[in-house]
């Protein structure tokens, strides 16, 4: 089998960020699956359960795309907050064959944006329950055993900016990228585009494939694959 043919067997798993559902991630999983892979969105309770409640919950439907859809190793694509409950599900899910894993735009240090907005009438509330808790734990053990590349926006544009117009530049208008630097990743790169778009940006998948790919992003005018635009 060639490697072209066992990539396609493989199955990359897209988790949304936080106030958001599945259906966010469709335009980016048809495009992966583009790029030759079995992909799957996965929808959770953002804001209901708690962080490690999610992750839990995550890695039960991980084995189950693995006993029902035939896959084995298991890629993960996680936006925003859907990076922490990648991470966290790391740490309990160690019966999983893991492959390699791209965050996009992951509050990984902090998120100045979330406690600013905690701040204001309602404001940590509408957090709901998985933000607070990653902000106020300590960062998950796990993600040493797999490769991670991570992917911010310096495009300041849009509903964060009104919130809070005082955030750290440069930015994707919620997460700075200095709030996106993890130690122990793979690979970053800081793409032209805003937190919001990640999710519709074709240059975007192309890093994501040529990540799953190859454990690196693409910096060159080779890409993973033809996305079109």
């Amino acid at each position: 089998m060639n490697g072209r043919n066992a990539e396609k067997q493989e199955t990359v798993i897209l988790v949304h960020g936080l106030w958001m559902h599945g259906v966010v991630m469709a335009l980016m999983r048809r495009r992966i699956a583009h790029c030759g892979y079995r992909a799957v969105s996965y929808s959770y309770p953002s804001m209901r359960l708690t962080l490690a409640e999610n992750a839990e919950r995550l890695a039960q439907f991980c084995r189950d795309v693995c006993r029902d859809g035939g896959a084995s190793r298991l890629h993960f694509v996680g936006h925003s907050l859907g990076g922490p409950v990648i991470l966290r599900m790391l740490e309990r899910a160690t019966d999983l064959d893991i492959g390699r894993i791209v965050l996009a735009g992951p509050p990984f240090v902090g998120s100045f944006a979330a406690h600013r907005f905690a701040r204001l009438p309602g404001g940590r509330k509408a957090l709901g329950r998985s933000m607070p808790e990653w902000l106020e734990s300590a960062r998950p053990s796990g993600r040493e055993r797999c490769e991670i590349g991570v992917i911010a926006g310096d495009v300041s544009i849009g509903l964060g900016t009104l919130i809070v117009p005082d955030l750290p530049r440069p930015s994707d208008s919620v997460v700075s990228v200095a709030e996106t630097r993890m130690p122990g990743a793979r690979d970053h790169i800081v793409l032209n585009v805003s937190h919001a778009t990640m999710l519709i940006s074709a240059a975007v998948v192309e890093q994501i494939c040529a990540f799953l790919r190859t454990g690196a992003f693409s910096r060159g005018m080779t890409h993973a694959c033809s996305i079109s635009r």
